[in-house]
């Protein structure tokens, strides 16, 4: 493999620090959930969609009628992460929602067990204890802070088991999509869920302030096309468990951008609890690269020796 032409770390940390502003427009914007989730996967799907009609268009005839369903499914879960993690940001602290919605590996850690039969290991089972303690430590500090606040830190883990639920529904079809395609489907999906959802709420699309507009565009350029694409191109030169594990400063810098941006004080609580679930979650991933490198070697052996293990 040819050597990346700029280091993958100056751009993986590049992703991490616009994934991490995405919280900050959202506490900036004073529109509706609804409608800031719809705008931001709206202009996301109209900037792809060039894109998509030149290149990818044709593997449209790969997806069945059960794919579809699966996609709408997905869409439904991302659309609903949206509108719940933004109105927990509403009620809580950058730091503390942010914190909780990095408990996604460890949801899909129980979606995989639940659903799909993966087994348990020790560590596995250590990891989501550490997980679950940190975030009772934050909701405890925010509890004695207001009730509002514990409010927003129980829809931010709501929206974390969501955005697990629309990564699950999607494993399948992505083993026979291209992410481009499949991401182009779900994301018009999504909105038109959202469209619905804030018609029927009795939102209103416009009109807003010129500020409000840029806030729309920022969130899906800066975190979601910038952010997500210099992951996805990461992968072809770092491990996934490199980018998982980077992924999880993403609290780290809203909190800073936060404290910072927004004057919102750091607590105590939040630093130790956000340290006890990156610890939980650090413990998961290392749990898990470890299995996929005993899996591969097994299948190497298996390979050689043609009898199956």
């Amino acid at each position: 493999m040819s050597e990346a032409k700029i280091n993958p770390y100056l751009l993986l940390a590049i992703g991490v620090i616009s994934v991490s502003i995405s919280a900050i427009i959202v506490k900036f914007s004073a529109a509706p959930a609804g409608v800031l989730a719809f705008y931001r996967l709206f202009f996301t799907v109209l900037l792809m969609t060039p894109f998509f009609l030149l290149h990818y268009v044709k593997e449209l005839k790969l997806i069945t009628v059960k794919d579809w369903g699966l996609c709408l499914l997905a869409g439904g879960f991302l659309a609903f992460h949206f509108i719940l993690w933004f109105e927990s940001l509403n009620y809580t602290s950058v730091a503390s929602s942010t914190v909780l919605v990095t408990l996604q590996p460890l949801f899909a850690f129980m979606g995989a067990y639940l659903f799909f039969g993966e087994k348990l290991t020790g560590k596995s089972v250590v990891s989501a204890i550490l997980a679950v303690s940190g975030s009772f430590v934050i909701s405890w500090g925010d509890f004695k802070i207001s009730g509002t606040a514990l409010w927003g830190d129980l829809l931010a883990l709501v929206a974390c088991a969501l955005v697990t639920g629309y990564l699950l529904f999607g494993q399948t079809i992505r083993k026979r999509l291209s992410l481009m395609t499949y991401t182009y489907i779900v994301y018009a999906m999504s909105a038109a869920v959202l469209f619905i959802y804030s018609v029927v709420k009795g939102d209103s699309f416009y009109p807003y302030a010129g500020e409000e507009w840029v806030y729309f565009l920022l969130l899906a350029v800066i975190p979601t096309l910038l952010g997500h694409t210099l992951f996805n191109w990461s992968l072809k030169w770092l491990s996934t468990s490199t980018i998982s594990m980077a992924i999880l400063f993403e609290p780290v810098g809203a909190a800073i951008l936060a404290y910072w941006l927004l004057s919102e004080k750091i607590l105590l609580t939040q630093v130790i609890g956000a340290g006890i679930i990156l610890l939980g979650v650090t413990i998961f991933l290392m749990e898990e690269r470890k299995l996929k490198k005993a899996v591969k070697e097994l299948r190497k052996v298996e390979g050689r020796s043609g009898v199956p293990l």
